[in-house]
């Protein structure tokens, strides 16, 4: 294990600790009060700085992330609240959404609210409300290395409609500043369904400053309403009361495997010292083909979203028009794989 500097192996780590969760680890809290009362989520420390909760409450995404007790994510005003408050209709999801380093939206829809072939689509889908099945977690020793893996199953079905199933797993090693997801969403029915599903990582204060640098793997960028500026699409400025939300999509991708980067030469430390810390999100452009970018600077929704996905964010009829609406025939699946990382530079 590389930490504090030097290689460690397992007995000398073991030597030096009652047990691991001193340095590092996984551990299951239950959040207790107001809308929040009754949510679980994992809390893994890497030992290195990293730290980050998931929730099995809701869809194994990502609430809180920080480094060195800093936060890098963005948390909405609504909290960590629990599923049971979630509304389908509309624009609802807005209620309950978490924000967090990363909200799933899917699986069968993303974007504004619409009505296709006769049935109502919500904002942004369901998943980021459903709740996990089997779910584990667990710490193990794989020879000088501790590894912390978190999984489980997010299903989304109807009597009648859609029977699709997410199989989530996410994976951290001690003395690492990094964390894997490797997802598998199968349609488990007989019938052809349509998926589209869209990663939302979300960054937020003090990692968004006036100094960050923000670095897409684009070699364009489209407005995704007319007037939208592209000026400042890479760059950050200070909290705005009535700021406009813009999003941008980022087209023409450079390569297979490319990476979004946020870079600030100033991260405030616990310490009150700074670090130039970089954060560096990756994936495959033959899984997730499509980047979204959602500028947020707002006061009090000051906020930077960056979405990997398999389709844009103007809904299932617009897709299904331009051809690029994605199927899944009974039995067929689609696996994704992201990587996020943190370093002090």
């Amino acid at each position: 294990m590389d930490l504090y500097g030097r290689e460690w192996s397992k007995r000398e780590i073991e030597a030096r600790v009652g047990r691991i969760e001193q340095i590092g680890g996984v551990r299951r809290l239950q959040w207790a009060e107001g809308a929040e009362d009754g949510v679980i989520h994992y809390q893994v420390r890497t030992g290195a700085g990293l730290s980050y909760y998931v929730a099995p409450s809701r869809g194994l995404d990502i609430s809180l992330a920080e480094f060195g007790g800093v936060p890098l994510s963005w948390q909405s005003p609504n909290g960590d609240v629990h599923p049971a408050y979630y509304d389908a209709n509309e624009a609802e999801w807005l209620r309950t959404a978490a924000g967090g380093l990363l909200m799933t939206c899917g699986l069968d829809y993303v974007g504004a609210p619409e009505v296709d072939q006769g049935r109502a689509y919500g904002l942004h889908g369901r998943a980021h409300h459903l709740p996990a099945r089997h779910v584990s977690s667990s710490g193990n020793w794989v020879g000088d290395n501790y590894e912390v893996r978190i999984s489980g199953d997010i299903e989304q079905t109807a009597i009648f409609g859609e029977n699709l199933r997410l199989s989530r797993s996410i994976f951290s090693r001690l003395g690492e500043n990094r964390l894997e997801i490797d997802d598998v969403v199968e349609n488990v029915g007989f019938s052809p369904s349509p998926h589209m599903i869209l990663y939302h990582f979300n960054f937020g204060f003090p990692l968004l400053s006036e100094a960050t640098e923000i670095t897409f793997p684009s070699r364009k960028v489209i407005p995704r309403d007319e007037g939208t500026p592209i000026s400042g699409f890479n760059s950050w400025e200070a909290p705005q009361a009535g700021y406009q939300e813009r999003v941008y999509y980022h087209v023409d991708l450079e390569a297979e495997q490319v990476s979004a980067r946020l870079f600030n030469p100033r991260f405030p430390a616990s310490s009150g010292d700074t670090v130039a810390l970089s954060v560096t999100l990756s994936w495959s452009t033959k899984q997730l083909p499509k980047l979204i970018e959602w500028k947020m600077p707002g006061a009090g929704t000051h906020v930077l979203g960056i979405e990997p996905a398999n389709c844009y964010v103007e809904g299932r009829i617009k897709e299904r028009e331009v051809g690029a609406l994605v199927t899944l025939q009974p039995g067929e699946s689609r696996t994704y794989q992201l990587s996020l990382e943190v370093k002090a530079e």
